[in-house]
């Protein structure tokens, strides 16, 4: 991997997004030349990576919602999904997407 590559792990999350959005930007706007727009494709590739690895570690921070006690107060455990197979997680992020219901429009 390219030192490039490597610093991109001490960006925050935000910035390495903001960053892949200039690049798709760039791209969009077609003003680059083959060597700029694969260069950027490149660093965009790494960046993505980066940002879906960071959202995958946050997701497996979050606790879920175990049950709620008699006195009404919610019972949580940590997300651990490391022992789950690919098949579980998925479709543990499917009920988690279906419980807070669809998106605002």
């Amino acid at each position: 991997m390219t030192d490039q590559a490597n610093s991109s792990e001490e960006i925050p999350f935000e910035q390495l997004l903001r960053e892949l959005e200039e690049i798709v930007h760039r791209l969009e706007d077609g003003q680059l030349g083959l060597s700029e727009s694969l260069a950027s494709y490149e660093k965009g590739i790494v960046h993505l990576r980066r940002c879906h690895a960071g959202l995958e570690q946050a997701e497996r921070r979050i606790e879920l919602l175990n049950k709620v006690s008699t006195d009404g107060s919610v019972v949580s455990e940590p997300f651990d999904d490391e022992l789950l197979s690919n098949d579980a997680k998925v479709d543990a992020r499917s009920q988690r997407r279906q419980l807070r219901g669809p998106p605002p429009a």
